[in-house]
């Protein structure tokens, strides 16, 4: 491989001119001729046994040449890489300009990882929410305690509101019973809202043994359509009431369903918990307020390309978690009420303001001159094994030890944005604020600019397709 001219154009991008030798462009064919030899099938030989010469006499003389160029391109880019100390980001555009067994000559358009100019990164002003917790939301973190003690009890009365009713129904529209419209011991809390609006309150008031028809109309928008908008009558008879029998808020109750000797104590520790994480959630919107704001400040020319590679491969991240799941990513799409070219844009942006956390952060850590110990690797591994439950030799076999010295050096990056960064009141802002804040919606409606112009290039280049 022989690099011609490597030329820099606009928005962090470059044409390589390359020429690839007769031998070394043969040499790649007929590795790719062996890769494929065994499903090719040509009449007069077994399956696999062809000659290379008599596929190419059928096919054309060029019939591995895709594929002999596609085999070559990952090693091409990475020898340029080296040699021209180039880091290359996102999907390589290939222009061919010759390709026969004497060589192939290209021109390769590439994105080059963009560097980012860094504006004011430290004590940058940003509002910080003071939290509490009200005794109502220590009551609501209560409830999942007294859910699991409480009971339920056989009465012998009348269904009241809150009780659960074992029923057996069946439904009729004109007289006429309908699929799915029948069951047997069924259980139903009586103003849960499962049932048809309107259902369980007709069955307020009756009592074991008893029997009562219910009439009620089918929701315009049923999910069965022969149904929707009907009126029918269900014939129902209760077996059994049940009443909720909920436990008494004291001592015992907490020694029940806790470590604690005492409710109050209980209630301390749910209070602290829920005060924790109200903090944890301020200061991560603080630390996340703070780097949007030092990206603003800073300007970094992103090539289109890189965000492409990153929106893809996050989709397709996506679509193999789904799978794993057993469901389709459409089904899944379906789920959240989107489609794929809306939930590609959200992705879209999300991996583009990534790219832009990731160059900010690197020129922090170049610009601090940061270096990474490695008992501070080995620290981050530790946390990983703790986070994920892999054993920490696991985690260093399954990631580089460069990538975890950069995950280091990346978070000690941010360290010096957030622990500079200054906390103020948001009627405190001045105008200096003010004006950082209009530079970030600025920034921020640039992006959204090229994001539409970038979108509609791909979706017209998805047409064309």
């Amino acid at each position: 491989m022989n690099l011609k001219n490597v030329e820099k154009k606009e928005h962090n991008t470059a044409e390589l001119t390359i020429e690839i030798s007769g031998a070394e462009f043969q040499a790649a064919v007929e590795k790719v001729y062996r890769k494929v030899k065994s499903q090719i099938t040509l009449p007069g030989f077994r399956k696999g046994k062809a000659p290379r010469k008599l596929v190419e006499k059928m096919y054309g003389s060029d019939v591995f040449y895709e594929d002999a160029l596609d085999e070559l391109s990952p090693a091409i880019m990475e020898e340029i890489g080296k040699q021209e100390d180039l880091e290359l980001v996102g999907y390589p555009k290939t222009d061919v300009k010759s390709m026969g067994p004497e060589g192939v000559e290209l021109v390769i358009t590439v994105g080059l990882m963009p560097v980012a100019t860094l504006g004011q990164y430290k004590e940058i002003p940003a509002p910080k929410e003071e939290v509490s917790v009200s005794e109502e939301e220590v009551e609501t973190a209560l409830r999942p305690y007294i859910s699991r003690a409480t009971t339920q009890v056989t009465v012998d009365r009348p269904v009241q509101e809150g009780d659960t009713a074992v029923i057996d129904f069946e439904g009729f529209v004109d007289g006429v019973p309908f699929e799915g419209g029948k069951g047997e011991n069924h259980e139903l809390k009586i103003g849960s809202g499962t049932f048809i609006p309107g259902f369980e309150e007709q069955l307020i008031g009756v009592s074991a043994g008893e029997e009562k028809d219910v009439e009620v109309t089918f929701p315009e928008q049923y999910h069965a359509a022969e149904l929707a908008g009907k009126a029918a009558v269900f014939h129902c008879k209760v077996h059994e009431v049940h009443e909720e029998q909920v436990p008494v808020l004291d001592d015992e109750f907490a020694k029940d369903v806790s470590e604690f000797e005492t409710i109050e104590a209980l209630r301390a520790d749910l209070r602290a918990k829920a005060l924790e994480r109200k903090q944890k959630d301020a200061e991560n919107a603080f630390q996340q307020s703070v780097l949007a704001a030092a990206v603003s400040n800073a300007q970094m020319d992103i090539p289109d390309t890189m965000v492409e590679y990153e929106t893809d491969r996050t989709m397709e991240n996506y679509e193999s978690r789904m799978q794993g799941s057993g469901i389709s990513f459409d089904q899944y799409l379906n789920m959240m009420g989107t489609n794929r070219t809306e939930f590609r844009r959200n992705v879209r942006a999300d991996a583009l303001r990534q790219i832009q956390n990731d160059l900010l952060l690197r020129a922090v850590a170049d610009a601090e001159d940061i270096q990474v110990t490695g008992d501070e690797v080995e620290e981050h591994v530790k946390s990983l094994s703790e986070q994920y439950g892999m054993e920490a030799d696991k985690i260093k076999a399954a990631i580089p030890q460069e990538n975890l010295e950069r995950d280091v050096r990346m978070e000690k990056a941010a360290q010096v944005i957030y622990s500079s960064a200054v906390v103020v009141a948001a009627a405190d802002m001045s105008k200096e604020e003010e004006k950082a804040a209009k530079k970030a919606a600025k920034a921020e409606e640039k992006a959204a600019k090229k994001e539409a112009k970038a979108e509609a290039k791909a979706e017209k280049k998805a047409d064309e397709e």
